[in-house]
């Protein structure tokens, strides 16, 4: 019988070192790297357009034949999967270079050129985990590469002006859509004119397009489009975080739509308006917006939609299995002209609960796979390679446990107590991180605030150890001075006023039995035994979106990601304006847009208006990289200070299962969502050994 195996400190130091060395960004010092620029603070440098790929020349004379011979076929200049080809010879699809663009986006493959064919199988818990495979295809205008240099990728090239208010985007000429349209500038500027300026189907500008005002208002970039391959976007104010900011990394669409299709689902544009009210109806939505924005141009739903991606749906994500099929016209290669992706097919299968993917996952019915793997079953899968016939690939979780209190609670007496700059700070001290560790995750992780991680050149040591002793008998006496001194005859606290005693619930999605069910409940005994009442109940993903959207939340424990290149994604989190983490997402509903039904104004001289403050009008306005990361630096010591979110553990190793045989995948990468999880290395690069095994 094989031994049981944990992973052991040794084990962890060294993935941790891979991680550091393997992204090749600064860690602690916050020096630039000399050989490769971080990019995800500084202006992305015009990108340089490669060279498309030449054809040989012809031979220098030609001998006079002495007889008539056939002409013979054209050479392809480009190479494609077998099961192209077929479509081809038969008359169904055109020849691979008349699919390709002139010069094709270079897929990196981070171990070698792939071969053609297989499926790959995944695992997904229903419709609410769209995001699962989304990852797969969301990598759109530009990309990273293993040194997390952002290149361009749809995109052929861009520049920027002096002052970052205008930006020139070159499109790559030849694109086409997976119908076979070409792709064009009139694509960008049918979103800029129907979508964009459409404050019906957007009522808050998206920031792709707008900068934010001093006063909080929003102003629309101006746009033109000199040629079928420019699009210029012309900004009010300075814009050096364009990518960042408005998703230009991480995007299905791109900042464009086929409007030759989605013309037919837009009131404005349709001749019979009463004909497209009742298809809204009959599809069961109140309005054409909501059909327009949540169904005909989503890729998981709307499978006619023509797209960019590499992987195309096939089917329904509300069935039990649904497939995603190559795109073949998808405009990338590699560095030989095979176009990708190299598998044929991706299979997700529905999983009712983490312990029948782990039964797959150990039966070797999982090819690929990080998302929804916890590093608490590091032991199972690992004493299970053999037997299932894969490898256990390790990583760096950019997650953090952590506790949400929304502090734009509706509820206005927790909303005073969550407020409370002491309270937080004294349930940061009433919490055993320690011991958390060594129950739950073997102690594995690291206690800390949620904070950039030390990978990260925004490392703060500052913010990720503020207030992270254990110390009980000061929580209670930060509580009792913030006026929570009374106790009712239970021990709870009570409010101010004396009625009611002091008890939220903290939502998530961590199930029974798993180390962060194991976690928030142990951080609700820690703070019962301060006079706290926090009591932890489950809700299925799309429950706790429905709660969080809505406002109707008193606390969560759903952790923290984006801390490897906290700026890239625009500091969502540190920001306040990513819901899901929902330590106040009234407040991030109130700065998107005011107006929101759910938006909650937040308090005059609250922490969050200076937040905003310095992200606005100092960060998000700073081209020079150094500077920006300074800057930052103002809100991490709001947060050191204030302690928004109550962090508890992080560092965690992040376990990805990888088939034998399955390739272009690699251990050591930080898995964050800024960076696509375990798609980082893009996952139309990955490739089977011996793809004929692995086609059902």
């Amino acid at each position: 019988m094989e031994e049981k195996r944990k992973l052991t400190r040794r084990e962890f130091l060294r993935v941790s070192a891979l991680a550091t060395a393997g992204v090749a960004i600064t860690a602690c010092t916050k020096q630039t790297p000399v050989a490769t620029p971080v990019p995800a603070t500084a202006v992305p440098k015009t990108a340089e357009v490669s060279k498309a790929t030449e054809v040989p020349p012809a031979p220098t004379a030609t001998p006079k034949p002495t007889e008539p011979t056939a002409t013979p076929e054209p050479v392809a200049q480009f190479k494609e999967a077998p099961m192209l080809q077929k479509l081809v010879e038969a008359g169904s699809l055109p020849p691979v270079d008349e699919r390709l663009p002139l010069n094709p986006y270079i897929v990196d493959v981070a171990e070698s050129i792939g071969k053609y064919g297989g499926n790959w199988r995944r695992g997904f818990n229903g419709v609410s985990d769209r995001w699962g495979p989304t990852k797969l295809n969301d990598r759109t205008l530009a990309w990273f590469d293993r040194n997390l240099v952002m290149k361009p990728k749809l995109l052929e090239s861009w520049e920027v002006s002096a002052d970052t208010k205008t930006w020139t985007f070159h499109l790559r000429k030849g694109v086409k859509f997976s119908d076979g349209e070409p792709l064009t500038s009139e694509h960008f500027k049918w979103f800029y004119e129907y979508q964009v300026k459409n404050t019906d189907l957007t009522p808050t500008p998206p920031q792709s397009h707008a900068v934010r005002n001093k006063d909080g208002s929003w102003t629309i970039c101006e746009m033109e489009f000199p040629d079928d391959y420019t699009v210029v976007f012309k900004f009010a104010l300075p814009k050096p975080m364009l990518f960042y900011e408005g998703g230009g990394t991480r995007s299905i669409n791109g900042w464009l739509t086929p409007g030759y299709y989605m013309k037919q689902w837009h009131m404005d544009l349709v001749d019979d308006k009463a004909a497209l009210e009742a298809k809204v109806k009959e599809a069961g939505f109140d309005s054409w917006v909501t059909y327009f924005n949540d169904n005909r141009n989503r890729f998981d739903l709307n499978p006619d939609r023509p797209q960019i991606t590499p992987w195309l749906m096939k089917g329904s994500m509300a069935e039990e299995r649904f497939v995603m099929e190559r795109n073949p016209y998808y405009y990338a290669t590699d560095a030989e002209g095979n176009q990708v992706p190299y598998i044929d097919t991706v299979t997700h299968r529905l999983f009712e609960n983490v312990e029948m993917l782990n039964m797959w996952i150990i039966n070797g019915e999982i090819d690929y796979q990080y998302r929804h793997l916890s590093f608490g079953n590091y032991t199972l899968y690992k004493e299970n390679e053999t037997n299932g016939d894969y490898r256990v690939l390790l990583g760096i979780s950019a997650g953090h446990q952590a506790l949400q209190l929304n502090l734009s609670c509706k509820n206005p007496q927790l909303s005073e107590f969550f407020n409370t700059r002491d309270v937080r700070i004294a349930i940061s001290h009433a919490i055993n991180r320690d011991e958390i560790n060594e129950l739950a995750w073997n102690g594995m992780l690291k206690p800390r605030q949620y904070s950039p991680l030390p990978m990260s050149p925004n490392y703060y040591p500052k913010l990720s150890n503020a207030y992270i002793e254990y110390d009980p008998d000061k929580a209670n006496q930060l509580l009792d001075a913030a006026g929570y001194d009374k106790k009712g005859a239970d021990g709870i606290r009570l409010h101010k006023d004396g009625s009611t005693p002091i008890s939220f619930i903290v939502e998530g999605t961590a199930e029974t039995g798993t180390p962060d069910e194991d976690s928030v409940q142990l951080v609700c005994q820690y703070l019962q035994a301060v006079g706290i009442k926090a009591t932890y109940k489950y809700f299925e993903r799309s429950l706790y979106t429905e709660h969080y959207s809505a406002n109707e939340i008193e606390g969560a424990y759903w952790g923290g990601d984006r801390t490897v290149l906290p700026l890239v994604p625009g500091a969502i989190i540190f920001r306040g304006v990513q819901p899901d983490r929902p330590w106040c997402p009234g407040f991030g509903f109130y700065y998107n847009n005011p107006e929101d039904a759910n938006a909650v104004k937040p308090p005059d001289g609250h922490f969050i208006w200076k937040i905003w403050d310095i992200w606005d009008n100092q960060v998000s306005l700073e081209p020079d990289q150094e500077k920006q990361n300074k800057l930052f630096e103002g809100i991490l010591d709001i947060w050191a200070e204030e302690l928004p979110m109550i962090g508890i553990l992080g560092e965690m190793p992040a376990p990805t299962v990888a088939k034998n045989g399955f390739r272009n995948v690699l251990e050591g990468y930080p898995n964050d969502d800024t960076t696509g999880d375990e798609q980082f290395l893009q996952s139309e690069s990955f490739f089977w050994d011996e793809p004929e095994k692995h086609t059902a």
